[in-house]
């Protein structure tokens, strides 16, 4: 059989044209085999070592589901503690004794000089309307009065102020704590720093939780006794997050700095609600006022005219039920134009 030398040529072309295109898929696959097998060669090397691995990496799957569910576990244990305390503490701060009354109140008295000066204002008010030719039921009331309600009255309003003082400079603690435990200072030196630094009251109520410290209490408790003098939403949020922080471990940056925008917001709100009342509050004084107002006016133009209510019995009599009612008119603008954060 003769083949020509078109038919060799055309052969020599579809050959090459077999080898080109079996040279090109090879470069295209030559990544791919060459991985492959590298991994049979190391699954090869590897033996029975590949089940060890594998049987070691379930067991630390299996740790790190068992110390989540663990965490979980005590941060709800913590929850459920701290939420029992707070209903004891919140039956105890609605019915303060007076020893927390007067601590509260940052006053430098005792119970003892607190009844002292109780009796004292007592006599002073009494001997006053005595002085003044008044009847042996007014000269009581005014006794009664200096006696009990001034003290009380005193002792409330320093309360008041003090938790004000105390709410505005706490979130720039809570501040110095957190940029405090992210340049890796211990939680007792940014108290100490507070407790240095500070304003007042906040300084005060430091210093008592590094006195604490230093006679054997712990952080948590340390910070539940500044709840116990300072009862306010805020105090009992960081004792909160202080407490299962502690037990149950965690980020203390990231929790103190979401409680920081959390007084913060609450301060923004406060604000925004005693402005938007204020008009109310206005409202509510002049009415309260207007009715003594005018009879001042009265009294002091016409005293003939409005000199009955005073001297007659039936001008006692629809006195006292003046009074009732716009105590009572007083009280409801109160609570309708108080709220509480």
């Amino acid at each position: 059989m003769v083949i020509d030398q078109n038919t060799l040529m055309i052969l020599a072309m579809v050959g090459l044209a077999a080898l080109a295109a079996g040279g090109i898929a090879y470069s295209l696959m030559f990544q791919k085999i060459d991985n492959e097998s590298r991994t049979s060669r190391r699954m090869e090397q590897l033996g029975d070592h590949g089940g060890k691995i594998s049987e070691h990496g379930a067991k630390a799957a299996k740790g790190r589901v068992a110390d989540a569910s663990k965490r979980r576990k005590s941060v709800e244990n913590s929850l459920t503690a701290l939420d029992e305390l707070n209903k004891k503490k919140a039956s105890r701060s609605t019915r303060p004794t007076l020893r927390q009354q007067l601590r509260q109140s940052g006053l430098p008295l005792s119970p003892a000089n607190y009844y002292a000066l109780s009796a004292v204002l007592g006599v002073m008010f009494g001997a006053v309307a005595f002085v003044s030719g008044q009847q042996l039921p007014v000269v009581a009331a005014a006794a009664a009065i200096g006696g009990l309600g001034v003290p009380k009255f005193v002792i409330a309003r320093a309360r008041k102020k003090r938790f004000k003082a105390f709410a505005q400079e706490f979130p720039n603690a809570v501040d110095v704590l957190v940029r405090g435990v992210k340049a890796g200072l211990p939680i007792n030196d940014c108290f100490r720093i507070i407790a240095n630094e500070a304003q007042e009251p906040v300084r005060s109520e430091f210093k008592k939780i590094i006195e604490g410290q230093q006679v054997g209490l712990t952080i948590p408790q340390s910070v539940q006794r500044l709840h116990e003098a300072v009862p306010l939403n805020e105090t009992n949020f960081f004792a909160i997050v202080i407490t299962i922080q502690q037990q149950a471990g965690g980020n203390l940056s990231e929790a103190l700095g979401n409680l920081s925008m959390v007084l913060r917001d609450r301060k923004k709100m406060q604000a925004k609600i005693k402005a938007m009342s204020s008009e109310a509050v206005s409202s509510g004084g002049i009415i309260a006022c207007l009715p003594v107002a005018v009879t001042g006016m009265l009294y002091i133009f016409s005293p003939d005219y409005i000199g009955l209510l005073f001297s007659h019995p039936t001008g006692h009599f629809n006195l006292l039920i003046i009074a009732f009612w716009m105590s009572i008119g007083t009280f409801v603008m109160k609570q309708m134009i108080n709220f509480d954060f």
